[in-house]
């Protein structure tokens, strides 16, 4: 290099010097830092540098030296390093090519060793201010050094470089676990059989290279940590193997398995990996210098590298000890990864879980422990929403299957998320879809009193007791401690509700589904009336017990109107056993032609039943009016109004060759087969004459009798009596006779035609309304509607957009006008 004669700072100089005496004592001391082996003395050096220094070039040591390492790394080192990754004569097996590399980095240390050892010496002289040479010390020409080495080594670095660095971690890993890991389950790792393969190195049982390839990682370790390439060379490859292992873990382990947790478990195996990664993240603080593993005799010698001394192997990460700060991060690093991993995977199986709850609490708690430690939630809240609506919400799937999920869903999300902010956000698809459903809400009040097949959820809720509280109900006791309060979590829905009002009572969530507890406590009238009508014993104990525990949910007000159907059916019982024994005391002349047992309901307090036109036979005419004769005798001031549609008859069929005994039929059935008595044959229009009903109901009530080979029809649409029938036919029949049709009919009107009656009743009120006050705005008409509508069982209520579509449906109809929001009745012509 061109050497430059600088002024000297130093005021004071004992004697002038030459240049080529400047020369010769650059020389010594740059030879010095170079070729540390040397044969200058001490003392020399001593005063070669302290000259060097009052000449002012002392600082110039430092600069020399860093320019000299980039010359020779540019020139010879890094070419060198790369020509020597690249053997393909060399590597044939997988050994051979760890060979190759760890030769490689070899040959690399032995070529930057000088440099190290020249940067050190240099440090601690300006550390120790030798000479008077002052500079930043050996650790920061370290640190200089270091990153001109990794800039042009690494610059634009070979794949090849990584492709084998990671096939050589991947060989160790799987050379470590297979001998830690059989240690772990408590297991000698025993030798495969002759003629094998080793289940470490993949190689054959006499060929095993296990113990070579663990030398040689550290060794390669070594290398690295002193060139300060380790994390630079070895983290892409680490992390890529690390995650596909977790990845492959998970796979193997984890899929489709919910009834076990997995978190101690890959607690155990992280602690198995963390020993590997202690070997690959060795440091020179573990040791001087590693241990040489000596060259494959397959592969041509290189130039011979001085032997260093050996080191003890580096310490395994063992539980209760403090890992250093490389292991911490790897640790939190695996633990991160495996928890996104984690979360994903469950993602993808939520639905499954949810359906499978509480079989699955252990999936659910592993996955509520991942998701506090992951950014996930949206993500989980975006994929169970769209799995509820591609697997759940759609016209193949029963309304009880949809509410089971959403039960399940409850149950579980609550133990996810106890904030209820996932289940708000993510059940509100299933809430809507339920409200399009018609049967949403007697399958709720079927599950509520155990009447639906497989859900159990509701009754064993209802047992509870717990009030029903709506969620956009506020609650007294709430916002007394403002200590107590807690933000929402950012994805919650924005509303008033809060995560304190939040309910995560079942019964509370379905009944909010609606808004309303009036809809569900009508629908469970009508199912309570239903189920009473059909009693044939009037055993109620069932039935009180449900409306008492119905009463602690929904109140006693609201219950009120069932308390008094439940008193007919006793006070019924009462009477029908007073007029039995009344009737037991009369002559056998004065005896009525039937005996009859009648269910009396108190109008005012049952919902509305069915009707339907239907004319008894005379006998049975009788029996009723003579029943209603005994009944205004022991009540006085009322009478009965009969539904002769509704009720069961009990009765024999006598035929010529066979008699069914014990039938139960409908009156519409026992009214058919009894006015064959009369004559043995009728059309079609002369029974429907003759029953006052309509002809297809008629017809559909015949294929009973049909059906067990009573009537036949024969040309023209007459029905004719079987008197004499196959064998087949006299086979025994059950005792209940009822036709498919009517098997599921119920005794009281649908909830859609209760609402039309409803609605209508308000139409009369707006009618009224309209009349005396000519125009009403929207507002006000709901406004009195509340006000004034409060007839019925409970309270009828309609919102704001049911009453505006009804309005304009009434518009639609030509029965009412509206401009600019304001109603009013159309002028009669």
């Amino acid at each position: 290099m061109d050497e430059t004669v600088m002024e000297s700072d130093s005021v004071e100089m004992s004697a002038s010097i030459s240049q080529p005496e400047v020369a010769e004592v650059w020389e010594t001391v740059t030879a010095a830092l170079v070729s540390p082996g040397g044969s200058v003395s001490q003392q020399s050096l001593s005063d070669s540098l302290a000259l060097l220094c009052d000449q002012g070039l002392g600082r110039l040591l430092a600069v020399w030296l860093l320019e000299t390492l980039q010359m020779r790394l540019s020139s010879s080192v890094v070419p060198e390093f790369w020509s020597g990754l690249k053997q393909p004569e060399n590597e044939l097996t997988e050994r051979d090519r760890a060979w190759v590399l760890l030769t490689t980095f070899r040959t690399l240390l032995e070529r930057l060793e000088p440099f190290l050892v020249g940067l050190e010496r240099l440090g601690t002289w300006q550390d120790g201010g030798h000479g008077g040479v002052c500079g930043p010390g050996a650790r920061g020409l370290q640190e200089r050094a270091f990153t001109i080495i990794r800039a042009l080594l690494l610059f634009s670095p070979s794949p090849v470089l990584q492709e084998r660095v990671l096939e050589f971690y991947s060989r160790t890993f799987s050379v470590y676990i297979n001998q830690e890991g059989g240690a772990e389950d408590g297991a000698e790792v025993s030798d495969a059989p002759e003629g094998g393969v080793c289940p470490g190195c993949g190689a054959p049982t006499q060929q095993c290279w296990c113990q070579e390839a663990l030398k040689q990682l550290q060794e390669l370790s070594y290398i690295l940590s002193k060139l300060q390439l380790l994390e630079w060379v070895s983290s892409e490859a680490v992390t890529s193997i690390l995650h596909k292992l977790i990845e492959q873990r998970m796979e193997q382990h984890c899929r489709g398995e919910y009834e076990r947790s997995f978190l101690l478990e890959f607690q155990e195996w992280l602690e198995l990996v963390l020993g590997w990664l202690s070997k690959v993240f060795a440091s020179e603080a573990d040791g001087d210098a590693p241990v040489r593993v000596p060259s494959v005799p397959s592969v041509p010698s290189v130039p011979s590298v001085p032997s260093v001394p050996s080191v003890p192997s580096a310490p395994s990460i063992q539980a209760g000890q403090s890992a250093s700060s490389v292991l911490k991060q790897w640790r939190c690093h695996m633990h991160q990864f495996f928890c996104r991993i984690y979360v994903n995977m469950r993602i993808e199986e939520l639905f499954s879980i949810i359906r499978d709850f509480p079989e699955s609490k252990a999936a659910i708690e592993d996955l509520k422990f991942c998701l506090e430690r992951t950014n996930q939630r949206q993500q989980l809240l975006t994929s169970l929403k769209s799995a509820f609506e591609s697997r759940l919400l759609h016209p193949g799937v029963h309304t009880s299957d949809i509410l089971t999920v959403y039960i399940s869903a409850i149950k579980a999300l609550r133990e996810l998320d106890p904030s209820m902010v996932i289940l708000q956000v993510a059940c509100q698809p299933i809430r809507k879809y339920l409200r399009t459903r018609e049967d949403t809400v007697r399958q709720i009040v079927a599950g509520l009193t155990g009447d639906a097949e497989g859900c159990t959820d509701l009754a064993s809720e209802l047992s509870r007791g717990d009030p029903v509280t709506l969620e956009m109900q506020d609650s007294d006791e709430e916002g007394n401690d403002p200590e107590d309060w807690t933000p929402d979590p950012t994805d919650a829905v924005p509303d008033k509700t809060g995560s304190k009002r939040r309910s995560s009572d079942i019964i509370s969530l379905l009944v909010s589904i609606y808004g309303s507890k009036d809809i569900f406590i009508d629908e469970y009238r009508a199912i309570l009336a239903d189920r009473l009508l059909h009693q044939l014993n009037y055993n109620t104990a069932r039935e009180i017990r449900n409306v008492e525990l119905l009463k602690l949910r929904f109140g006693e007000s609201h219950m009120h109107y069932c308390e008094v159907m439940l008193k007919d059916m006793a006070d019924s019982r009462r009477i029908n056993s007073n007029i039995r024994e009344e009737e037991s005391r009369l002559s056998e002349e004065e005896q009525p032609p039937l005996s009859l047992s009648a269910i009396i309901l108190s109008s005012e307090f049952w919902p509305s039943l069915k009707e339907e036109k239907l004319e008894l036979p005379p006998l049975a005419c009788q029996a009723m009016e003579a029943y209603t004769h005994r009944y205004e005798k022991l009540k006085a001031m009322r009478t009965l109004s009969w539904k002769p549609h509704l009720g069961s008859v009990t009765l024999d069929v006598e035929l010529e060759d066979r008699t069914l005994t014990n039938l139960t039929v409908s009156p519409i059935h026992a009214a058919i087969i009894l006015h064959f008595q009369e004559k043995s044959s009728w059309t079609l229009e002369e029974l429907s004459g003759k029953l006052g009903a309509p002809k297809e109901l008629v017809h559909r009530k015949l294929a009973l009798w049909q059906q067990h080979g009573v009537l036949r029809e024969e040309a023209a649409g007459r029905y004719y009596v079987v008197e004499t029938g196959s064998s087949k036919e006299k086979m025994e029949r059950g005792v209940m006779l009822i036709d498919s049709d009517e098997e599921r009919d119920s005794n009281t009107t649908t909830q859609s035609e209760q609402r039309e009656e409803k609605l209508q009743l308000f139409w009369a009120y707006i009618q009224a309304m309209l009349t005396n006050l000519d125009s009403m705005t929207l507002d006000r008409i709901h406004s009195m509607l509340r006000m004034f509508v409060a007839t019925g069982p409970v309270v009828t209520e309609m919102d704001v957009n049911e009453l505006e579509a009804f309005l304009q449906r009434k518009v639609r109809e030509h029965q009412l006008m509206v401009s600019a929001g304001v109603y009013r009745l159309p002028k009669a012509n």
